[in-house]
């Protein structure tokens, strides 16, 4: 990923930019008015997380085959559904 930038916008207020491969793909931090760098970063790297990023890069780094997706697909909706009953019993 490439390096962060830092904005300061109109009212005060920093931006951090992370930057993706994709333009479409960009996560921005505004950091309120009072607001530490800290908490900022954290809520960067939930942002970050949730997104998905670095999962998406591990799978892009080999070529799986759609029918081995589609069989590993099922077989995680068959061990979420076997955990579920059991968390039910």
């Amino acid at each position: 990923m490439r390096p962060q930038k830092k904005i300061e916008g109109k009212t005060g207020q920093k931006s951090f930019i992370a930057r993706p491969y994709n333009k479409d793909d960009m996560l921005i931090i505004d950091v309120k008015n009072g607001e530490s760098i800290d908490q900022a970063l954290r809520r960067f790297k939930r942002k970050y997380r949730n997104v998905q990023i670095i999962k998406e890069l591990r799978a892009r780094k080999q070529f799986t085959k759609p029918s081995v997706q589609k069989r590993n697909e099922r077989l995680k909706a068959v061990y979420r559904e076997q955990r579920l009953r059991n968390l039910e019993s």
